[in-house]
């Protein structure tokens, strides 16, 4: 295992440790120094040595991806499944509540717009056993504002420098390069071109402090070099300037919208009531979404519990067995906090032992989840109540470990425990019944501190990495 000859380097070669982490740390207090890009810009945060992965669980994960497309395409077309799933959580969680307020109302309506576009990853762990086997474990499937990828793409060029700085020539030839960004801007570019209107735009909606501007720019000159018009506005901005026509084409300042594509939208707090109704008008309008608001919904946590139910993969994949174990053999054990006896057992599983479960809200972005004590005090205040069935349980993963040092503004360079999350990238385009484009988009690897429960980039726990075969 290459981090195992990286530590006794490390360790043998006390001198080049220090001179690493010292260089590492003028650097970053050169560029510190310059107050208006302290406020401006940092770096991504990523770890100094790729990471240690099983070359057959990546590449799990990347056959799984295409068969996930098609899943969540699926169920964002099922209202009967969705309004079943969530029926529970709806009542307990108002935010996803109104998310699926807006999809009845689309629903009723007449969804007219037939052009489906998906950008997707699915993310996973190793659980490690006790007799020392791993296997590779679902944690999410994220369907909205996937980020990431263009980091990604260009972090193995760095990972494969260091490592022949420090004489690792052999372990620089296993580093695993990706390459997602094209595929994930071709998916948006052929929706664009379904659509059929050379002069509409692709319209990014956008936070307004944008943090991932520089990883968003790669996308934009990949459309920049396709010939596609595109341009960014806030929801403020859409909840201002956009309207409608008779035939339900989006507008906004003179501009016709061919393709939404959401970077921002994920959690409550970017909302409010002039933002709902503005996320309602682009889901009625005829402009592509991405995601449209059924696919936002096929990613919740609670989807992901039922899916884990007997039965349920075969609806989705029939005479398709040996997709639906595939499928299966990755999920860890799920849990429904729904009010009744199934709902009962999990709360009292939980109470009884906290450390070995996550409890999981309904929520993106990182930093969301409950452990250990935590799990009590949630559960404690919420288990004879409807509010319970806003969260799911499931079986926290024991995941490997090894030693690594993050590169992150603020944060000492020390050597530390790490462990990673795998992430394959997928993207999709639907035209009616047709699936045009169903694309394993390449890896993500997200990496952090084993002091850390909970994980996410935004959030500020893990750091980008890279995956060096083993």
């Amino acid at each position: 295992m290459h981090m195992g000859v990286t530590k006794s380097y490390l360790s043998e070669n006390r001198h080049y440790r220090l001179f690493t982490c010292h260089s590492a740390e003028l650097v970053l207090q050169h560029l510190l120094r310059h107050s208006w890009l302290h406020r401006v810009v940092t770096h991504a945060p990523f770890t100094l040595f790729p990471s240690s992965v099983p070359k057959a669980a990546l590449l799990q994960a990347l056959a799984l991806q295409t068969h996930f497309n098609t899943l969540v395409d699926k169920i964002s077309q099922d209202a009967e499944f969705l309004e079943e799933a969530l029926a529970g959580t709806i009542q307990a969680d108002d935010f996803t509540a109104k998310l699926f307020g807006i999809y009845k109302q689309v629903q009723r309506e007449g969804q007219r717009q037939s052009i489906v576009v998906g950008l997707s990853r699915a993310d996973y762990m190793l659980d490690q056993s006790e007799d020392g086997t791993s296997s590779l474990k679902q944690i999410e499937i994220n369907t909205f504002a996937v980020a990431g990828f263009c980091v990604s793409d260009c972090l193995p060029v760095v990972h494969r420098h260091v490592l022949k700085s420090v004489g690792l020539l052999e372990e620089s030839k296993r580093l695993h390069n990706t390459n997602s960004t094209p595929q994930m801007s071709a998916a948006l570019a052929k929706a664009w071109e379904l659509y059929g209107q050379r002069m509409a735009v692709i319209m990014f909606v956008v936070e307004d402090l944008q943090i991932s501007k520089l990883g968003r720019r790669q996308l934009e000159k990949e459309l920049w070099n396709r010939n596609i018009p595109f341009i960014c506005r806030r929801f403020e901005e859409v909840s201002r300037g956009a309207s409608l026509d008779g035939d339900k084409k989006l507008f906004i300042d003179g501009l016709e919208v061919a393709v939404v594509y959401y970077r921002y939208g994920y959690m409550p707090e970017h909302y409010t009531e002039q933002t709902w109704d503005a996320r309602l008008l682009m889901e009625r309008s005829l402009a592509v979404k991405c995601p449209d608001i059924g696919t936002q919904l096929a990613g919740t946590k609670k989807v992901q519990q039922v899916l884990a139910r007997p039965g349920v993969l075969e609806k989705f994949f029939p005479d398709q067995p040996q997709v639906v174990e595939q499928i299966r053999a990755t999920f860890a054990g799920l849990y429904t906090l729904d009010m009744g006896q199934e709902g009962d057992q999990a709360v009292a599983m939980a109470l009884a032992n906290p450390d070995k479960f996550v409890l999981k809200p309904q929520r993106e972005g990182g930093g969301n989840n409950y452990f250990g004590q935590d799990i009590v005090r949630v559960l404690q205040e919420v288990q004879s109540d409807k509010r319970r069935a806003a969260y799911i349980l499931m079986d926290r993963i024991r995941p490997r470990t090894e030693q690594n040092i993050q590169l992150r503004k603020g944060l000492p360079l020390n050597l530390t425990s790490v462990c990673y999350e795998i992430g394959a990238y997928g993207a999709y385009v639907r035209h009616g019944r047709h699936m045009i484009i169903n694309e394993v988009a390449g890896n993500l690897l997200k990496t952090k501190s084993i002091e850390h429960n909970d994980a996410g980039i935004v959030s500020g726990v893990s750091a980008f990495d890279s995956p060096l075969f083993i």
